[in-house]
């Protein structure tokens, strides 16, 4: 298996996992906080507009990304890059349209707002 990122840079990829992990960490105590549900498939009672969701709609899927991002870092190779772009994939493809039009039915024109200020991921 050939590396594209060598030593001593694939340890920035373990900086990248500790930081998704901490936005997840971070944006998981926003949900439980809150009480509103984490699953993109069930209605949510709280629009969380605070901390992480000020820059991103969808923190938590950003957390996830930025982790196999420093995967791919820490490991080095080039088929490690798959994971992150077939995630990314998958949450716009099956989760973030779902997750949005239950937002959108649970919070109207403040949901309109909060998306004309913030982007879906960054």
């Amino acid at each position: 298996m050939a590396h594209v990122v060598p030593e001593p840079f694939n340890y920035l990829g373990f900086i990248l996992v500790v930081v998704g992990a901490g936005l997840n960490i971070w944006t998981d105590a926003l949900f439980k906080k809150e009480k509103t549900t984490v699953k993109p498939h069930e209605m949510p009672t709280t629009l969380l507009v605070s901390g992480p969701f000020k820059v991103s709609r969808h923190p938590m899927y950003l957390g996830m990304v930025i982790i196999l991002l420093g995967l791919f870092l820490y490991l080095g190779s080039l088929i490690t890059l798959v994971y992150p772009v077939v995630f990314f994939l998958l949450m716009e493809r099956l989760f973030i349209p779902v997750e949005e039009k239950n937002l959108e039915m649970s919070f109207g024109p403040e949901y309109h707002k909060y998306r004309a200020k913030v982007h879906r991921w960054i």
